[in-house]
């Protein structure tokens, strides 16, 4: 990675991506890729690749139907994780693979039109030095961007609140500052720290201080923390996020296109956050997370992110703050090949 991410569970260094080709009987390859958290991944993700592929083959490129047929065979395993990864990854190369036929990008096979989406530079501001922490804020400013998101989780609170009011004044009041606690803290200290960064002021979110899936806790610091509460990158599936919604944990969403169930689950989804009121961003996936933003009815930020941009052909670009897809049909992601054999495990 250009940046290596150091979080509150951990340092990310490396990008390890499963890229997934769909081909069909036409000739048309539709593509996608999965973020494996971890190079061990990459080989049991490409195995449930692999047996789902067996299992539609031959099938009509109709991606509501192939996810109904893949639910189907998977009730008694569950869709959840690595499953869900899988079926996502086909999700989305079924979609890119349609666009591809009829000559549309898929934003306009779900009705809408391609436009820009506001962005902030998720590509750095991990737990670092003070110093190079202040340094790194002014480049990802530097580099087109309104918006940055700043990662805490620190061993103690002031160190917290010394990193953010760092990133504070070199970023200065007019660009727009998200904090990602990545699931560090307990609901107790969620709060404290909360109510601490209430005090700051100038925080457009808190994201997941704590555990993912404790929605009850979560409901309980976004009712004593004043500033909003964003989670949902960790969503596993629609049905995860409706049952999040239901609890009232948070007052943003943010769904990712690998864990939410791609195109399909990701439409599901917006329709929760508008029946909701939740404004609702992206977690990674630029590519197509840009086109899916532009049809969901409460879009919020796109979480943009370059880890895939070596194998791509023509990566989202940033102008004037707003990221802006590539053009032409589909998810529009064509491999750098030569790229692609340089970085192959």
């Amino acid at each position: 990675m250009r940046r290596p991410l150091q979080t509150s569970t951990g340092a990310v260094t490396v990008a390890p991506l499963l890229l997934v080709d769909l081909k069909t009987d036409a000739g048309i390859v539709g593509r996608s890729y999965l973020f494996a958290i971890a190079r061990q991944h990459l080989k049991p993700l490409a195995a449930v690749v692999e047996a789902m592929a067996e299992m539609v083959k031959g099938d009509a490129v109709a991606p509501y139907a192939l996810e109904r047929k893949l639910r189907a065979k998977y009730t008694l395993l569950g869709v959840h994780n690595v499953l869900l990864f899988a079926m996502a990854a086909i999700d989305m190369c079924a979609w890119d693979a349609l666009g591809q036929a009829l000559g549309e990008p898929v934003v306009r096979l779900l009705g809408g039109e391609p436009r820009p989406i506001p962005a902030y530079n998720s590509n750095g501001l991990g737990i670092q030095k003070i110093g190079s922490l202040t340094n790194e804020a002014t480049q990802l400013v530097a580099e087109g961007f309104s918006a940055v998101k700043l990662r805490l989780g620190r061993p103690s609170a002031a160190a917290d609140i010394e990193a953010l009011r760092a990133v504070k004044r070199a970023i200065g009041p007019k660009v727009t500052l998200m904090v990602d606690f990545n699931q560090a803290l307990s609901t107790a200290e969620a709060i404290r720290r909360g109510r601490m960064i209430d005090e700051e002021g100038g925080v457009l979110w808190i994201e997941e201080p704590i555990r993912a899936d404790d929605f009850a806790g979560c409901a309980k610091v976004a009712q004593e923390v004043a500033t909003p509460i964003q989670i949902g990158e960790n969503f596993m599936g629609p049905e995860q996020m409706a049952q999040a919604v239901s609890a009232r944990c948070c007052d943003y969403v943010m769904p990712d296109a690998q864990r939410i169930g791609g195109v399909t689950g990701w439409m599901r989804s917006a329709a929760l956050a508008q029946g909701a009121g939740l404004e609702m961003s992206s977690h990674l996936f630029p590519e197509a997370s840009v086109q899916l933003l532009a049809v969901t009815p409460t879009g919020h930020w796109l979480e943009y992110v370059d880890w895939a941009d070596p194998v791509l052909r023509s990566p989202v670009e940033i102008r004037g703050g707003m990221a802006v897809g590539a053009a032409g049909p589909g998810l529009a992601m064509q491999w750098n090949e030569k790229a692609v054999r340089k970085y192959a495990l």
